[in-house]
């Protein structure tokens, strides 16, 4: 449960989508974690296959500023920690 709150605990706050040099920066981090660019939006998705689950595939962008937003890259790292519980 902690692992839950401390996500949603920090994303208050004006949505902005990231600027070049965050993208710069934090892409080639997620494409690293398996994470990829959607071809013709500006969105990241990942698919996640499981022994006892099958898969599940996740596309995140933020609708409120159009795009990728930090909100997306803290949701994605969130995932992956919780992926491997």
């Amino acid at each position: 449960m902690e692992l839950y709150g401390s996500f949603f605990h920090h994303q208050a706050g004006k949505l902005q989508a990231l600027t070049m040099e965050e993208r710069d920066h934090l892409l080639p981090i997620m494409r690293s974690a398996q994470w990829v660019e959607v071809v013709g939006r500006d969105a990241i998705y990942k698919e996640f296959i499981f022994k006892d689950f099958n898969q599940v595939q996740i596309t995140l962008s933020t609708h409120d500023c159009g795009g990728l937003s930090q909100r997306d890259i803290s949701l994605a790292t969130f995932i992956d920690q919780a992926s491997v519980l």
